[in-house]
């Protein structure tokens, strides 16, 4: 997943995005509501998680732009702000969940999973030939063989094939998989797509993700 986490407390901010990462998610840090929408103007997001008191432009403002925006992402809000009053003002403006701070690491990464499920909820298995992709379970099998595949590995995996016939430039499959303020170049998404393809090969599973020259990649 692509995440935003928008929290004016660096060591927070930075802890948040650190324990993300580790869990193999693209995760941008906004420090306040306006560099947070400018990151929503510039990038979509499959969570955002929303401090409410932010300095510029707070959190409240934040849910407000996003009200019947197409593609929004799914917000979890990430407060201080403990009154019964607050929860519910901000569910009526559109998050999808609401924790207090202080809060527990694992509980938080619990409810984003959950978050991540309700998305996913419509999507079914993707069946290409031998191959089976399950996107709540994020894993790709050939058979009853699991494919051995890294988190960038497998979300590049699902990109490709979830849009089916759909050419994916280097650059959009790189601002998909990566944050912006990754040291990675582009060129990253080639070494990607060769050690996929040679897993799936192994496995059986030749000449799936195809190059077009000049355009980009494409699973037929």
């Amino acid at each position: 997943m692509r995440l935003l986490v928008a929290e004016d407390s660096p060591q927070l901010g930075r802890s948040l995005c650190e324990a993300l990462r580790r869990d193999g998610h693209a995760v941008d840090l906004a420090v306040d509501g306006t560099e947070a929408e400018s990151y929503l103007a510039r990038y979509d997001y499959d969570i955002m998680v929303l401090d409410l008191m932010m300095p510029r432009v707070d959190g409240w403002q934040v849910l407000r732009s996003l009200q019947g925006r197409e593609q929004a992402p799914r917000i979890l809000v990430l407060s201080a702000r403990d009154r019964v009053e607050d929860r519910v003002e901000a569910l009526h403006l559109g998050a999808d969940d609401y924790l207090v701070k202080p809060f527990a690491h694992d509980e938080l990464r619990a409810r984003l999973q959950a978050l991540s499920r309700r998305s996913l909820e419509s999507r079914a298995i993707i069946g290409i030939g031998a191959l089976r992709i399950d996107p709540r379970a994020r894993q790709a099998m050939v058979g009853d063989q699991a494919l051995p595949l890294t988190p960038k590995e497998y979300a590049l995996l699902e990109t490709l094939c979830s849009a089916r016939g759909r050419i994916f430039t280097r650059s959009a499959l790189f601002e998909r998989l990566y944050d912006a303020r990754s040291h990675a170049s582009d060129k990253v998404i080639e070494v990607l797509v060769s050690t996929l393809r040679a897993k799936l090969a192994a496995c059986g599973v030749a000449d799936l993700v195809r190059t077009r020259r000049g355009f980009g990649y494409v699973v037929e």
